[in-house]
């Protein structure tokens, strides 16, 4: 694990604009723009799950707090 993620941190930006780049390449514009969306929405869509989570562990570590100090 202590190399695998730093070789994903760089190889997947360099797959994905690689990726955008072919679509352009073969299919022109319309495919390569729709891609692009779509990157975007899942990127959206995931970092809105991160950050219900960690706003729920918060709320969570928050009570179990107010609890431990008034017990």
């Amino acid at each position: 694990m202590r190399i695998a993620r730093p070789i994903l941190l760089v190889s997947t930006p360099i797959g994905v604009i690689f990726g955008l780049r072919e679509a352009w390449r073969l299919a022109g514009p319309k495919l390569a723009l729709l891609m692009a969306a779509m990157l975007t929405v899942v990127s959206l869509l995931v970092w809105w799950t991160v950050r219900r989570i960690r706003q729920e562990r918060a709320h969570e570590q928050a009570r179990l707090e107010r609890k431990a100090n008034e017990g």
